[in-house]
């Protein structure tokens, strides 16, 4: 996670993983919808950007791709690194720092899966990130709809600010909302094109293991994916 939130999730790896591995709303919500807009991944050179504890990390390398992770939370790195051992380089990197450990045109696919919200400066992340794909390559996003941040937080659906929620175990979740305008003008001054936009909605798996959120989420969005490109010039 970047910095704006990484000291928050130091000394929550483990407990994170855990319950991501198995909750509503990344096991049978995001992962599903990111995972099949990811598409074919045999040959793919892939950077999970912001990896976590390396939830996705195991399922990109069975399904045939190269992959790098990181993350800016020490303690997301050393889980990341248990979950794939030698398999998959993880390192340590905040999202709002250059990747000057990379290369020009190095990756098929970036993955920000749940982080681009923590992101400072989301402009110039997904500009950097831009930089680092091949011809024909995309950056995938997933983030909190902004209608369900509209109606978490209150207030006017147009504003933008920060928000912040106390998750189980006692961790603070301080994240960024906006509205659906304002994300594509910060990929559009990023230089990137929308290719496609998922609303999330929830696995049928969901239904048996978390029947009260499958029913809301059935009701009312949660989650958006963007599918992003360089733009043409």
């Amino acid at each position: 996670m970047p910095s704006s939130d990484g000291a928050a999730y130091e000394g929550f790896a483990d407990t994170f993983a855990r319950e991501a591995s198995t909750s509503a709303y990344n096991a049978h919500y995001d992962r599903p919808t990111v995972l099949d807009m990811l598409g074919d991944l045999d040959g793919k050179h892939v950077l999970d950007a912001g990896c976590g504890p390396g939830l996705y990390l195991s399922v990109l390398l069975a399904r045939g791709a190269t992959v790098v992770g990181c993350d800016q939370s020490a303690d997301m790195v050393r889980a990341a690194r248990a979950q794939v051992g030698s398999r998959v380089p993880v390192r340590q990197h905040d999202l709002d720092a250059p990747f000057d450990w990379v290369a020009d045109s190095t990756f098929d696919i970036v993955l920000l899966a749940l982080v681009i919200h923590y992101v400072r400066d989301r402009v110039a992340t997904l500009a950097e990130l831009r930089r680092l794909l091949r011809p024909g390559g995309r950056i995938i996003v997933s983030t909190s709809h902004p209608t369900a941040d509209w109606i978490t937080a209150g207030g006017s659906y147009f504003e933008a600010g920060h928000v912040e929620e106390t998750w189980s175990g006692g961790m603070t979740h301080r994240y960024w909302r906006q509205p659906l305008q304002a994300w594509i003008g910060d990929f559009t001054a990023a230089g990137l094109a929308l290719e496609r936009l998922v609303e999330h909605q929830p696995a049928d798996s969901m239904a048996r293991e978390h029947p009260s959120t499958y029913g809301k989420l059935n009701r009312e969005p949660g989650f958006i994916a963007y599918q992003l490109a360089p733009a043409r010039s």
